[in-house]
């Protein structure tokens, strides 16, 4: 499959050999990106929703052996599709990272 782009370039004229480093969720697809993978989420947002409850009353478990803190975040991630709540909150956590990791000029 291709995205349809010719000259050898992905998306922010990134060379098409590297990944992009992104993580939230890619609406084009559909999929949670997380770095440089990828997980398939349902269409349907009570089941996006469901998955991320799932995963956050998990995430309180976290001192158990197979479940783990991990999934806090990232039930908040698969539900900030959905809600907006979520979404606002995401968007500046995203904010103030990427202007503490900004150098100073």
């Amino acid at each position: 499959m291709t995205n349809g782009n010719d000259n050898g370039e992905a998306r922010g004229g990134e060379k098409s050999g590297k990944r992009a480093k992104r993580f939230g969720i890619d609406h084009a697809s559909g999929r949670l990106m997380l770095g440089s993978f990828s997980i398939g989420l349902p269409r349907s947002p009570i089941a996006r929703m469901g998955i991320g409850v799932a995963l956050i009353l998990c995430g309180f478990l976290g001192f158990l052996p197979i479940l783990g803190f991990w999934m806090l975040p990232l039930g908040f991630l698969v539900l900030s599709h959905d809600l907006p709540v979520a979404r606002r909150l995401r968007r500046r956590l995203a904010v103030w990272w990427h202007r503490r990791r900004k150098p100073a000029e």
